[in-house]
């Protein structure tokens, strides 16, 4: 555990001595001058009836527009000009947040910008630092992300490396539970701060109520009170779950397979994502790749043969589980005695979106209960079937999300 004063913030924002300046850093404006692109793509999407009006995303949308214009030359990189203040826009689950983040972070024109969930921000975090302490002296003055007035302390090296990476930080489920994160966001947001990185983020709790009951959690409030001074924190006060309302919209079990079945995927996709364009994203998983070809909105889609004929295991599917409110399995086959590894690697994928309560929308062959009836396992695939049944429900559909646990290392 670090010491106490982890969280102690400086007398005052210092230019960290190798910051780069503006001109060097970046290259072109968030957005070209007099373009309102947020508030164009929200429009759009309503004009094509993807959305129902709704006056909470129109002011985030608005909000998000005005960044997205904001003159890059306000970052404060030189000597006492203001830095550009960030968002956080916090909501329940279903309000809209990470459709209003896919527009900005389209709208936005910056190149050296990054979006990133933020988990697997920090498991990139902890992983640089754990690298760090191991090199020597003479290593750490040769690496790029090097800070001459750091001595030993990991913290400043992997800001720079951030910052050198992105000037602009998208977060997604911005999220503290972890005291291993907690315990280092004060000072590594501060030397993000401080370098003029502008973070936007959506949660669903506002900065207030993160870490909530956490260990030690006096000693993480002064990282609250200054996000709260660099970013902007608005509420999505809408009223209606519009994921809920998309997913009970149609069924989420389609069956048999066939022309009928892949279009109402088709559609089920199109519905889930609000006519957002998919596009691929890779993640990391014990020093793996794990490729995900569809996703938006929080909402991925797979084949059956991409999740459970290839060799993936309960440590990929945690992370997906972890990573998308909501998966689309297509094609899910009949399975025998010689499919019993595919099998079982269906169940371990149910049971990890089950027991995180993500939402599973799935075309397969046959109903649950006939999925799986002969060979090794057949008989404890009945759970399975019993949870297929049950992610089913109303209930289900509305219950909250629950973080998946990490995988194993």
């Amino acid at each position: 555990m670090r010491h106490p004063t982890a969280f102690a913030k400086k007398s005052g924002p210092t230019l960290p001595r190798d910051a780069k300046p503006l001109s060097r850093r970046v290259k072109i404006p968030l957005s070209r001058a007099g373009m309102t692109r947020v508030k164009q793509l929200y429009a759009a999407r309503l004009a094509a009836g993807q959305l129902l009006p709704d006056p909470a995303q129109a002011e985030a949308a608005a909000r998000l527009d005005a960044l997205a214009r904001q003159p890059s030359t306000a970052r404060g990189w030189f000597g006492g000009a203001a830095r550009t203040r960030g968002l956080y826009i916090w909501g329940a689950v279903g309000r809209g947040k990470s459709m209003l983040m896919d527009m900005f972070f389209e709208a936005v024109s910056l190149k050296n910008k990054r979006r990133v969930h933020f988990h697997d921000f920090m498991l990139e975090t902890h992983a640089f630092i754990f690298e760090w302490r191991k090199l020597s002296s003479a290593e750490k003055r040769r690496h790029p992300a090097h800070v001459r007035e750091a001595g030993d302390d990991p913290i400043a090296p992997a800001a720079r490396r951030i910052a050198d990476q992105a000037s602009l930080l998208c977060f997604d489920e911005f999220h503290v539970t972890q005291i291993a994160d907690a315990m280092i966001l004060g000072r590594l947001f501060e030397q993000l701060f401080d370098r003029g990185v502008t973070i936007v983020a959506t949660s669903n709790r506002k900065p207030s109520d993160l870490y909530a009951n956490g260990i030690n959690r006096q000693l993480f409030l002064p990282f609250i009170k200054r996000l709260e001074q660099e970013l902007d924190v608005i509420e999505l006060k809408s009223a209606r779950d519009y994921r809920l309302d998309r997913l009970a919209a149609a069924p989420v079990y389609y069956s048999p397979l066939g022309p009928e079945a892949d279009a109402a995927m088709n559609a089920a996709f199109a519905r889930l994502t609000a006519g957002v364009a998919p596009s691929p994203e890779k993640l990391e998983v014990q020093g793996r790749t794990l490729h995900v070809l569809n996703q938006a909105m929080g909402v991925a889609r797979f084949e059956f043969d991409e999740l459970c004929k290839k060799p993936l295991g309960a440590a990929d599917y945690l992370t997906l589980a972890r990573r998308y409110p909501t998966l689309l399995l297509d094609r899910v086959p009949r399975m025998g005695l010689d499919e019993r590894n595919w099998a079982a690697r269906f169940v371990t994928l149910v049971d990890a979106l089950y027991e995180s309560k993500t939402k599973l929308v799935m075309s397969a062959d046959a109903q649950p209960d006939d999925l799986y009836v002969s060979g090794d396992g057949a008989f404890e695939f009945q759970r399975t079937a019993s949870r297929l049944h049950e992610m089913r429900s109303a209930a289900y559909l509305a219950a909250e999300r629950e973080h998946a646990p990490e995988p194993a290392k």
